[in-house]
């Protein structure tokens, strides 16, 4: 055994024990043990750490722990440039899509009205939504920390808020999405492209007094469903204005 200093940083002692939170600790690590295994053995996914100092040097997660080393972990950071030093990922996703877990409907939802390309099936087990992140290089979300942990699952978020729209403010705030969003390109409920759609086509997939108030329109492909700019996209559009800006675009949502 040997045995190392670690300090967690920022929301990272979410994860931990209350008397290890916001301070040094010692902890006894197993001889050969690296820097991923001691810190989720401490509770904290891997997917939440963006830089790990070993005595004041940049590792990577296979990194070697020895006797007497001190252990600095930090999360991503939002205004400190890091660019010198040694990040724990190789590089970022050059296309941010989502995979979400069966408690994040709602949140993946909202994710797909912003424009996120974000899959969602209440019956994925872990074991598939591992495999998609891998295959199709999307960032998990989960309130699950355990699912986070898995190796080959590189990008993901640990998601704390409770109610959709406080997590679509989180995970926007987190992974700084404002400029990437763009709202009201897919479908809520298919995460299908959507595409605009002449009036005389919509036929009796919109009520009457729809068609009599309305002269644009929009469809999904995969469902069918038509969707027009009604109260409800009214009050959609102000939460995507709250989380981008007041100039985002303008598009349709269904009523």
């Amino acid at each position: 055994m040997v045995t190392a200093t670690f300090r967690f940083y920022e929301e990272l002692n979410d994860f931990l024990a209350p008397s290890l939170r916001r301070h040094e600790f010692s902890c006894a690590c197993a001889r050969a043990a690296t820097a991923k295994h001691m810190i989720e053995a401490l509770g904290v996914p891997h997917t939440e750490v963006e830089l790990i100092l070993v005595n004041g040097e940049s590792v990577g997660f296979d990194h070697l722990l020895a006797e007497g080393d001190r252990v600095a972990v930090y999360p991503k950071f939002e205004s400190v440039d890091i660019q010198p030093l040694l990040r724990v990922r190789a590089a970022p996703l050059r296309v941010t899509r989502f995979i979400a877990d069966a408690h994040l409907g709602g949140l993946a939802q909202l994710l797909r009205l912003a424009g996120f390309d974000t899959l969602y099936d209440n019956g994925f087990p872990d074991d598939e939504i591992e495999a998609l992140a891998a295959s199709e290089n999307r960032i998990v979300l989960t309130r699950d920390r355990e699912l986070l942990k898995r190796r080959t699952i590189t990008h993901g978020c640990y998601v704390r808020a409770l109610k959709p729209k406080d997590q679509l403010r989180e995970v926007f705030d987190r992974l700084d999405l404002a400029a990437s969003a763009r709202p009201f390109r897919l479908c809520l409920t298919c995460n299908a492209p959507l595409r605009r759609i002449a009036k005389n086509e919509v036929g009796e997939r919109a009520p009457p007094g729809v068609l009599a108030r309305h002269t644009q329109f929009v469809t999904c492909d995969v469902c069918r469903r038509v969707f027009w700019e009604g109260t409800h996209w009214q009050r959609m559009r102000a939460l995507m204005d709250s989380v981008t800006h007041p100039s985002a675009h303008s598009g349709l949502t269904a009523d």
